[in-house]
């Protein structure tokens, strides 16, 4: 699914990163805020390519930068992609390369076209990435909200 081609009739979209505790749940969070503000439907979640956090809550950095600008991570715990996943949702977007990589990986071949970078979305940006702000300071999670919120309200835009 390339950025040219319509979105109008998604009606589900998982974010995804490595561990699902940082640059994933934020997405979610984000998006979810920025759907509900366009009245848009949508199921949204997020997932890790790693099940290594499952249950977890997203990471106490991620909490704080992102309700620091008024987003809710209510309900939202770690959890791994499946392979269902592919089935159950209309756009599957990777914070980075690898991720992307990993799910290609998992995904049913058939379904590939489903998979794309999240930040394809953030027309106005360099950045192709969403840096993982894991090791980093508390700049590095306001940087990755930056980019979250670029590339959602460009893909709210595809979507409306």
């Amino acid at each position: 699914m390339s950025n040219d081609m319509s979105l109008k009739g998604i009606k589900s979209v998982l974010f995804v990163c490595m561990g699902n505790i940082c640059r994933s749940p934020s997405a979610e969070a984000v998006f979810r805020h920025k759907a509900k503000e366009q009245g848009l439907s949508l199921f949204i979640d997020s997932a890790g390519t790693l099940g290594a956090h499952a249950k977890e809550r997203p990471d106490h950095r991620s909490l704080k930068a992102g309700e620091a600008r008024g987003y809710s991570f209510d309900g939202i715990k770690a959890r791994k992609l499946t392979v269902a996943d592919f089935d159950k949702f209309d756009l599957i977007l990777a914070m980075d390369d690898d991720n992307l990589v990993n799910m290609n990986n998992v995904s049913p071949k058939a379904l590939q076209y489903k998979n794309q970078l999240f930040l394809n979305f953030a027309t106005e940006l360099e950045e192709q990435q969403v840096p993982d702000p894991y090791y980093g300071g508390a700049k590095g999670f306001d940087y990755v909200l930056d980019l979250i919120e670029a590339a959602s309200d460009g893909l709210i835009s595809q979507i409306k």
